[in-house]
């Protein structure tokens, strides 16, 4: 498991679906946005691709449920992947030069 992977525990979702997020930092893991040229069958993304997301977000966001609408979900999710990123810059994991 990645240091990125690992700080997802006890963090804030970042993913945040309106009526669907239960805010509970316990739950949180790092949610991998696919996308096609980055993952396939048994191959996740780069975990930079990866959002900050409660259990109930990321359910939503893999469309294990399926409450929402599947655009509006991904939109959510990549704002996540933005703010989680943000996030591992304050943390020092990783760095722009």
């Amino acid at each position: 498991m990645s240091k990125i992977t690992q700080s997802a525990k006890g963090q804030q979702c970042q993913v945040r679906l309106e009526g669907i997020c239960n805010g509970n930092p316990e739950t949180v893991v790092l949610a991998h946005y696919r996308m096609s040229g980055t993952c396939g069958t048994g191959i996740k993304p780069n975990d930079i691709l990866g959002a900050y997301a409660c259990s109930a977000c990321h359910d939503e966001v893999d469309r294990r449920t399926r409450y929402i609408n599947a655009d509006i979900a991904r939109l959510y999710h990549a704002e996540g992947v933005l703010r989680t990123q943000l996030l591992l810059l304050s943390q020092h994991l990783i760095r722009v030069d």
